[in-house]
């Protein structure tokens, strides 16, 4: 499998795959060792959780593609996750960023895939939540503005012909296709809500792209790694090209809700990030998982990762 088919878990040549468990419990094991021991703390992974506790842990991720998509990637690592941790794991989806924060704060949801924004909003309604993990892609992720061929824009890093184009968003919650897109905007000199008859927000990357290839917006911006995907597999209009590409900035990354530790011991938080950063693109079933997120390997994430997005968030009336 390729690079290309970074995010495409619905084509024929994925399929869901468990890793085999003694080799995903070994890597999870040998990172929680090293966590462990630099806290005085030795649980094995695989260790009964508390008494009364549940075994199944609950994933969900905010809704950024389609629902297919979605559904065969997050299918894959449930199975993977399972077979790795002992527990069982579940996948729910959600119908939009909002009700992944929402389910998360009421805590039907144990671990999500955030945005970096919404990962902020999550935190700050569910005191003591975790960053466990994030891709080594989102510690200097990208989004693109993209354009109708017929406007007669060519590429540029000169944000401000935007202003009198149509422009949708992605989500109203979204990192790469809406709150980064926008400070960088406003730092170009462009009202990020002035354009004609005030901006769209398309809900996801994929419907991006549809809506600006359909000529309903004229431009819009979205997630750089989903544009690329759709433009490997020939899914973008050649009518729809790249105008601008953002610097970089924090975005996704996996979140853990508060009660985790009570429910699947306390050791879960290094059981799921020795989980995460043990995936090995040199193991098939790990490389299934990283090729389906588009990632080289997983990384540590910490809360202060996402100070910036913090701050653009409040700036932007977006964090309150």
């Amino acid at each position: 499998m390729d690079r290309r088919s970074a995010l495409r878990s619905g084509s024929p040549g994925v399929r869901p795959s468990r890793v085999q468990p003694s080799r995903r419990a070994f890597l999870a094991g040998t990172a929680l060792a090293l966590a462990t021991a630099a806290c005085g703390r030795s649980s094995p992974v695989g260790a009964a959780a508390p008494s009364g506790a549940t075994t199944t842990i609950r994933i969900g991720a905010i809704p950024d593609q389609d629902p297919e998509v979605l559904q065969r990637l997050y299918g894959t690592v449930a199975d993977s996750m399972s077979a790795a941790l002992d527990l069982d794991v579940t996948y729910s989806p959600v119908t939009d960023y909002a009700a992944a924060v929402s389910l998360f704060r009421t805590g039907d949801l144990d671990l999500v895939w955030f945005g970096g924004l919404t990962g902020v909003q999550a935190r700050l309604q569910a005191p003591g939540a975790q960053p466990i993990a994030q891709r080594d892609i989102d510690e200097d992720f990208h989004s693109v503005f993209v354009v109708d061929a017929a406007t007669g824009l060519t590429a540029s890093d000169d944000l401000r012909p935007l202003a009198g184009l149509r422009f949708t968003y992605g989500s109203e919650t979204s990192t790469s296709g809406r709150l980064m897109p926008a400070y960088f905007l406003q730092q170009a000199g462009v009202d990020p809500q002035g354009f004609p008859g005030g901006p769209g927000f398309s809900g996801s990357h994929d419907a991006t792209i549809a809506l600006v290839a359909s000529g309903t917006y004229q431009a819009g911006v979205l997630n750089e790694q989903v544009w690329t995907s759709r433009s490997a597999e020939g899914a973008v209009d050649p009518d729809v090209v790249q105008y601008a590409r953002t610097p970089g900035y924090s975005d996704y990354h996996w979140l853990l809700g508060p009660q985790a530790a009570e429910r699947f011991g306390d050791d879960v938080a290094e059981r799921l990030t020795g989980y995460f950063t043990g995936l090995s693109a040199d193991d098939p079933g790990d490389a299934a998982v990283l090729e389906l997120f588009g990632a080289g390997s997983f990384v540590p994430a910490r809360a202060s990762d996402y100070d910036r997005i913090e701050e653009i968030g409040r700036s932007l009336g977006l964090v309150s």
